[in-house]
């Protein structure tokens, strides 16, 4: 069918360019006007129609160009559709870079405030004990920061390591009767886990911050990746066939001594999807991309919310201080069952009461109006609706652009009712072959551009995997997963870097887990005492086996 309109649409042409070849020459004055009004300087714009042999792209009936005035066509075209697609583009860039800016200085801003109340809460509360070790807590925003910028932290290993320390030197504090080595607080970090001396709040800090982070890190990411796209595809380099083709539609009107008729909509359309063929195949990886922001999006705004996290963080290391300092005589005691009894420091029984006074203090909740002011002046609650509405206009995008470009504000005469006096490549009149669809493959047969589908274009193809790579960041982000830390051999789980778990959720978080297996005491095979069933508490990795091979026996017993 398509082949068939294309023989009567060229046989229609050539019958209109007959017929006009018997008209008198038209005068060129209103061509010269309009190439001065555009820029051009043309030495030699014929007073009247001459013979059109010398065109190589618009008819060579009677013309108003000369060989000069086609190629300096030619140029101007190739210039005004890459700045109209960069023009079309526009509101799609800055949007994600003024979007990334904002982000990226909320959580940066957000680190710094959070970061300098936790410290001037803690002098004020805790006053020369935390002073004397601060730099316990710098290093844990230091890592938190270094995470956010894109260092390779494993934020599970980080937390743990955190409130090792901390149980170290809260130790030697309410122990100050006696000398604790650097043997002897490595005996103390093996324990962590099963002392559990900070009660529940590192697991839940740690599944908090965790997701948080990856959420917000791979957010920002994906800001930056889909601008560094938006850019770089924006950027168009147009093939000989495009540039014929923009020139024949664009400028031969000019030629015909009809410089303000405007192309058709539907011939605009055919070029644009010809030249934009490439650009149009990323439209598939990019509304998925664009799917997987807003999921992430969501999360930021609810469970994986990071100002909700951060700003009370504070209160919630405060609390388990507290826990460590309620039960210090139990976790002393458990600790030397476990290490062995540390040598008195000849300071004989010195009371630690006084030391442990320090940390009877506690803290309350920010109240609403106490919040600090974070960047921009804004909550993140505020920039992610922002963002999600943005994100939903420019799916579909690069398959749309051709439609974009092709508005009477831009190049078209406009709708159906100016069917007739709109320019169709050939003269005015109605254009009549039928719209292709989009991408590369759908050219095959593109009347006004000729495209090689076999050649798909390289560059292209990089941001199509470079948006594959992101989406697939972002759906382990949505999960609560960074998939720099993904273990390979347990599908489905969490990684060493968070669990896409709520609170709720059973037993993922636990089995997912990429703490490292608790390792006995060296003074002692014992270990710390508690119930039997603590004392021989199995590690986090141990625990499924375990429990399967237990189920088994179970099984087995009952069979028998």
């Amino acid at each position: 069918m398509l082949r068939i309109q294309t023989v009567l649409w060229t046989f229609f042409v050539v019958l209109s360019v007959a017929v006009g070849a018997d008209f008198k020459p038209r005068n060129c004055s209103e061509v010269r006007e309009a190439s001065v009004s555009k820029g051009f300087s043309f030495e030699n714009v014929p007073l009247q129609e001459i013979s059109g042999e010398h065109l190589r792209l618009c008819p060579q009936g009677n013309t108003c160009c000369t060989s000069e005035m086609e190629d300096k066509f030619g140029q101007q075209s190739k210039w005004e559709f890459e700045n109209l697609v960069e023009e079309t583009s526009h509101d799609l860039r800055s949007t994600f870079v003024s979007r990334h800016k904002k982000f990226d200085e909320f959580f940066l801003e957000l680190l710094e405030n959070t970061e300098r109340s936790l410290n001037e809460m803690f002098v004020r509360t805790y006053g020369k004990p935390y002073m004397q070790n601060s730099e316990v807590f710098q290093n844990l925003f230091a890592e938190l920061k270094r995470y956010y910028t894109g260092g390779n932290v494993n934020l599970e290993e980080m937390l743990n390591d955190f409130w090792s320390r901390l149980l170290e030197r809260m130790f030697t504090l309410l122990n100050s009767q006696y000398i604790i080595t650097e043997d002897y607080l490595e005996c103390i970090s093996k324990y962590t886990d099963q002392l559990k001396p900070f009660g529940d709040v590192p697991r839940k800090l740690k599944a908090q911050v965790t997701r948080a982070f990856i959420a917000a890190r791979t957010f920002v990411q994906g800001l930056s990746v889909g601008r560094e796209v938006a850019n770089r595809v924006s950027k168009v380099s147009s093939t000989p066939a495009c540039i014929r083709a923009l020139t024949k539609m664009m400028y031969c009107p000019y030629c015909q001594a009809m410089p303000s008729v405007k192309p058709c909509n539907n011939y605009c359309l055919n070029v644009m999807k010809g030249c934009l063929a490439n650009q149009a195949d990323l439209d598939p990886e990019w509304n998925q991309y664009v799917d997987a922001m807003l999921l992430v999006a969501q999360r930021l705004e609810g469970p994986f919310n990071i100002e909700s996290v951060m700003e009370p963080i504070d209160v919630k290391i405060s609390e388990g201080i507290m826990n460590m300092q309620d039960n210090s005589v139990q976790v002393s005691y458990r600790v030397f069952q476990g290490c062995g009894q540390p040598k008195p420091s000849g300071m004989g029984s010195r009371s630690t009461r006084g030391v442990s006074d320090v940390f009877n203090a506690r803290f309350r909740p920010y109240s609403p109006e106490e919040r600090p002011t974070t960047a921009a002046g804004t909550s993140l609650d505020r920039l992610v609706i922002d963002i999600k509405e943005k994100l939903k206009l420019f799916k579909k995008f690069w398959s749309n652009l051709p439609e974009d470009i092709c508005q009477p504000h831009r190049v078209t005469a406009g709708n159906a009712t100016d069917d007739e006096q709109c320019w169709n490549g050939h003269t005015k009149g109605r254009y009549f072959p039928e719209v292709l669809k989009d991408g590369l493959t759908n050219q095959v047969n593109n009347p006004e551009v000729g495209v090689d589908i076999t050649r798909p274009d390289t560059f292209i193809r990089q941001q199509i995997m470079a948006l594959r790579v992101m989406t697939n960041k972002l759906k382990n982000a949505y999960n609560g997963n960074d998939i720099y830390f993904q273990d390979s051999s347990d599908e489905g789980s969490g990684s060493g870097s968070g669990s896409g778990c709520t609170e709720a959720c059973v037993t993922e978080f636990e089995f997912a887990s990429t703490e490292a297996p608790m390792v006995g005491a060296d003074r002692s095979g014992s270990g710390p005492v508690e119930d039997s069933a603590a004392a021989t508490h199995p590690a986090p990795s141990a625990v499924l086996p375990a429990s399967l091979a237990l189920l088994a026996l179970a099984l087995h017993r009952l069979w028998r």
